[in-house]
C-alpha cells in the first residue's frame, strides 16, 4: 500500500496553531483515530491528526527499525520493539508485587497495590495495533444486555442489530480471516450471503492434536453440559482472499505500507511473533488505514488530512458558555530525548480523542472534565488471563504458527454467567513463553539442572519445546466504578503532564471464573494425557488469593470502560454514538466507551463502534 510521501510529512507546528478551519481535529493514530481520519477525508473534510510518537514507522524502512530492536532485545515482551521516549511514555516491565496501600510511581503508571497489573499500550504511530494478536471475534448478542439477562454488569444503549452491519465494515477495513462456518456457535448468525474478506486460516497441528483430544467429549457447568471443541479464531492477517465476497467482487488485501511502492507484506507466513510485531506486515495495523486516509490527499485539490507527529494533546479547553470544546493546548517536542517542546493551540469544529482508554480519560481528568456522571476514568476493564502450562505426551509441533490459530469457546456464554465470568481459551503456538519465558528458560534448565550439551542438548531442547501447551484462558470481567483511572499533580512526565494513576482489583465474579478454569485446565491436560506444569508463585506481581486458593492473573491489554456510553448524562459520559454528553463537539472514541467487554479481543468492536461514530460526526458537521 502506497503511503504518499508528499502527505506522510509531518505538519509544521505554526501552520497548525495558525489554521482555524480543521473540520475534525484527532488525538492518537491508532485504529480508532484512523477508521474516523479515512472517513472524514473520504467524505471532503479537513482533518488534523495528532500523534505523541515519533511516527518513524510510517515508512517500511521504519517499520524494519522496529523489527531489528525487537530481535536485538533480550527481553522480548510487547514493548521491546519500541525504543524509549519518555515524552509518549508507555506501560513497560519489569513490574513489582505490591502490598495493599502501597504505591509503584517507577514505570510510567502508577498503580497501587496489592493488585498490579501488567496491561500495556503503545503510543506509536499505529497505536496498539502495532503490537495486537490480531484476533477478531465479534461480541455475542447476550454480552450487549448482561445486566438484563444475568443481572451483571450494565447494558449497552445499542443491540447487536444496530451494530451488525457496522461489524461488517470493521471486517473489510481489517481484512478479517475466517469461515462463517467456524463462527457459527452459541447463537451467532451471518447471512446467508455473508462471507468474511478471505478464507480463515487454518487449525495449527498442535490444535489438531488438541482437538483430537477433546472433541467428542464435555464439561458441565451449573446443570448444563457443554460440548467441547476447538474451533479456529477470526484473525485480522492475509490469507486468500474469498473470491465470493461483496457479492463475487472479492477482496484485495493490503500489505506492508511504505512512502514508496513496495510488494512486501502478502500472505501470513506462520510466523510466532505477531506479538509484538509481525515481519511481513500481514498483520493488520492501523497504518494501513491512515494510508487510505492520507491517499486521498492525492485525489484531491487540496490537502485534506495533515498529521502532526511528536505531539502530546495536554489539555482540552471548554467555552464556559456554550459547552463546547474550544481548543486543544498541545505540546509538540522536537527530540525524544529531550523534554525541550513548544505549546501551540489547535482549533476545530469537533474534537475526537481516541488515544486509548487510559490516555483518554488520563487527559480528561487533567483537563478538568470528570462529566457530569462523574464516571471519567471508572469502570476500567480489561479481561483476566489465567495461564495453565503442560508437556504433551507425543510432538505436538508447537512454535509453528501465528501466535494463535485457535481455542475453546464453548464457555464464552451460558446461564453460568449469573454467577461466575465466561471465558475464551486461547492455544498457544509459541509454547509457554508467556508463561515461563521459554524456550530460554527450558535451555537454562537442561544446561544447569540437567548438564546437558552438544546433540543432548539440541534434542533435549526439541522435545521440550514441541511439546509445550499453553491454555490461556480470557476471563470476562465486568465494570466496577472502583477499578478506575485518575491523575495526581505530584506524578508527571517529563513534559509536565500528569500520568495515569491506576487502580484494580479483580472483582469476585471474575476470580469465580478463574477458580473454574483452573479446574477446566486440569480436566483437559488429563483428557490430553499431558503433564500439568502449571504453578502460581505468590511472589507474582499479579498474584491473587481467592477462596484459599493462589492464582497468577495477567493483563489481556484489551482496554475498555473509562469512558462508558450509556442512556443518559447521569449513567455514562457519552451516548451510543460515543459523543460526550457535555460537550456537543467532543467524541471520546475507542474501547473506553464499551459498557462491557464479555469474552472478544476489544479490536474489532470499538472498530465497528467507529465506524458509527463517524456518521454521526459528518452528520453533525452537516
Amino acid at each position: 500500500m502506497l503511503f504518499p510521501l508528499e502527505s506522510a510529512l509531518t505538519a509544521d507546528p505554526k501552520t497548525v496553531a495558525a489554521s482555524g478551519d480543521y473540520d475534525i481535529v484527532i488525538i492518537g493514530a491508532g485504529i480508532s483515530g484512523a477508521i474516523i481520519a479515512k472517513q472524514a477525508a473520504e467524505a471532503g473534510k479537513r482533518v488534523l491528526i495528532l500523534e505523541a510518537g515519533t511516527g518513524a514507522n510510517r515508512t517500511l524502512a521504519g517499520y524494519d527499525d522496529l523489527l531489528t530492536t525487537f530481535y536485538s532485545a533480550a527481553s522480548k515482551d510487547n514493548q521491546s520493539p519500541f525504543p524509549l521516549n519518555a515524552n509518549a511514555a508507555m506501560p513497560r516491565s519489569p513490574l513489582r508485587k505490591l502490598q495493599a496501600g502501597q504505591t509503584d510511581s517507577s514505570t510510567y503508571i502508577v498503580q497501587s497495590g496489592p493488585y498490579v497489573s501488567d496491561t500495556t499500550y503503545t503510543r506509536i504511530f499505529g497505536g496498539t495495533t502495532m503490537h495486537w494478536e490480531a484476533k477478531t471475534p465479534r461480541l455475542l448478542r447476550s454480552d450487549f444486555k448482561t445486566r438484563t439477562i444475568f443481572g451483571q454488569g450494565l447494558d449497552w444503549p445499542l443491540s447487536f442489530e444496530e451494530i451488525e452491519d457496522d461489524y461488517r465494515l470493521a471486517e473489510r477495513e481489517i481484512g478479517v480471516s475466517a469461515n462463517v462456518d467456524d463462527q457459527q456457535y452459541l447463537g451467532q448468525t451471518f447471512p446467508g450471503d455473508y462471507v468474511f474478506p478471505m478464507r480463515g486460516l487454518p487449525l495449527s497441528y498442535l490444535d489438531q492434536q488438541v482437538n483430537k483430544g477433546i472433541e467428542g467429549t464435555s464439561v458441565e457447568l451449573h446443570g448444563k453440559t457443554y460440548p467441547l471443541k476447538v474451533r479456529p479464531y477470526p484473525q485480522g492477517r492475509n490469507s486468500i482472499p474469498n473470491p465470493a465476497y461483496d457479492g463475487g467482487k472479492g477482496y484485495r488485501p493490503i500489505g506492508a505500507v511504505d512512502t514508496h511502492q513496495v510488494e512486501e507484506g502478502g500472505r501470513c507466513q506462520g510466523n510466532t511473533n505477531c506479538v509484538p510485531l509481525c515481519p511481513v506486515q500481514a498483520r493488520y495495523h492501523a497504518g494501513k488505514t491512515l494510508a487510505k486516509a492520507f491517499a486521498v490527499n492525492g485525489k484531491s485539490s487540496e490537502r485534506l488530512v495533515e498529521l502532526l507527529s511528536q505531539a502530546v494533546a495536554s489539555k482540552v479547553n471548554i467555552d464556559p458558555d456554550s459547552g463546547k470544546v474550544r481548543t486543544i493546548e498541545v505540546k509538540v517536542y522536537k527530540d525524544p530525548a529531550s523534554a525541550a517542546h513548544e505549546t501551540i493551540t489547535v482549533k476545530g469544529k469537533v474534537f475526537v480523542l481516541g488515544a486509548g482508554a487510559i490516555e483518554t480519560a488520563r487527559l480528561m481528568l487533567a483537563s478538568g472534565l470528570p462529566s457530569t456522571s462523574g464516571l471519567v476514568g471508572r469502570n476500567l476493564m480489561d479481561h483476566a488471563y489465567l495461564l495453565n502450562w503442560a508437556l504433551m505426551p507425543q510432538i505436538c509441533g508447537t512454535m509453528r504458527g501465528t501466535s494463535s490459530t485457535g481455542g475453546i469457546v464453548d464457555l464464552r456464554d451460558g446461564p453460568f454467567r449469573e454467577r461466575q465470568a465466561a471465558f475464551a481459551i486461547d492455544i498457544h503456538n509459541d509454547g509457554w513463553g508467556w508463561a515461563t519465558g521459554a524456550p530460554t528458560s527450558d535451555l537454562l534448565e537442561l544446561v544447569d539442572d540437567r548438564n546437558l550439551h552438544g546433540a543432548d542438548l539440541r534434542r533435549g531442547v526439541i522435545d521440550r519445546v514441541s511439546r509445550q501447551l499453553l491454555l490461556a484462558f480470557m476471563i470476562e470481567v465486568m465494570p466496577v466504578e472502583s477499578n478506575r483511572i485518575t491523575v495526581d499533580p505530584q506524578y508527571t512526565d517529563p513534559l509536565g503532564n500528569m500520568r495515569p494513576i491506576l487502580s484494580f482489583t479483580v472483582p469476585e465474579y471474575t476470580m469465580k471464573g478463574a477458580a473454574y478454569g483452573r479446574h477446566f485446565a486440569r480436566t483437559v491436560f488429563a483428557r490430553l494425557g499431558a503433564q500439568d506444569h502449571t504453578y502460581y508463585d505468590p511472589s507474582d506481581f499479579g498474584y491473587v488469593d481467592f477462596e484459599k486458593q493462589g492464582y497468577a492473573i495477567r493483563g489481556g491489554n484489551h482496554l475498555a470502560g473509562t469512558h462508558i456510553m450509556g442512556t443518559t448524562k447521569t449513567n455514562s459520559v457519552v451516548d451510543k454514538n460515543q459523543r460526550s454528553w457535555d460537550h456537543e463537539n467532543l467524541y471520546l472514541v475507542g474501547g473506553g466507551s464499551m459498557p462491557t467487554i464479555g469474552t472478544a479481543n476489544v479490536t474489532l468492536t470499538l472498530a465497528a463502534m467507529c465506524f458509527r461514530s463517524s456518521r454521526d460526526i459528518l452528520k453533525y458537521l452537516h
